[in-house]
């Protein structure tokens, strides 16, 4: 992994952040990225769902993570932290993404971790997420601690047309990891 890369919650992006944003997200649905978008994905498409991003990052309800290598978004990860009012507890983990250029370099692990870290400073104590069943990152996921739940056939189309299934994890984190060890299926 690359000591150069640095993790930072991104709010107030300029323009430059936005477009770096927007391009990731077009390179990822360009290479079959489940990441709820049809390749071709339009630059304005891009750019409006990274400002209501950033609009929720701005009102507290999602942290948006950028990984970067100097001047490069390397990476990116939000943590949805708008649950419902029965559900204070838990966040869920969004929108992964890193650079082709910079896979298998620790950058998804380093932002897992960052997200999961802000998770339990935001007073979770549960974390979930869902990753497509053909090319998602299952293994990336189970490395990391959280446990497959099920798996939903069918869930969504991929970026170049098909249907994929989709693989529901969770997590325990903060104080519930180490009390719930014990009691945790």
């Amino acid at each position: 992994m690359s000591d150069t890369i640095a993790i930072e919650a991104l709010r107030d992006a300029t323009p430059s952040v936005r477009d770096q944003l927007s391009a990731l997200l077009m390179e990822v649905v360009a290479l079959g990225g489940s990441v709820s978008f049809m390749h071709p994905l339009a630059a304005g498409a891009a750019a409006a769902f990274w400002d209501a991003a950033l609009a929720a990052a701005a009102r507290g309800e999602r942290i948006v993570l950028g990984a970067w290598d100097g001047a490069v978004l390397a990476g990116t990860v939000s943590l949805m932290l708008d649950c419902p009012p029965n559900q204070p507890h838990r966040a869920e983990i969004a929108k992964m993404m890193t650079r082709a250029s910079h896979r298998g370099r620790g950058i998804a692990t380093r932002l897992m971790r960052e997200a999961e870290a802000l998770a339990v400073a935001h007073g979770r104590s549960l974390l979930v997420l869902d990753t497509a069943s053909e090319g998602g990152a299952s293994g990336l996921y189970e490395a990391l601690g959280f446990r497959f739940a099920g798996e939903i056939p069918d869930y969504a189309l991929k970026p170049h047309g098909g249907l994929t299934g989709t693989r529901l994890y969770w997590k325990r984190i903060g104080e519930r990891q180490r009390l719930g060890a014990a009691t945790a299926p």
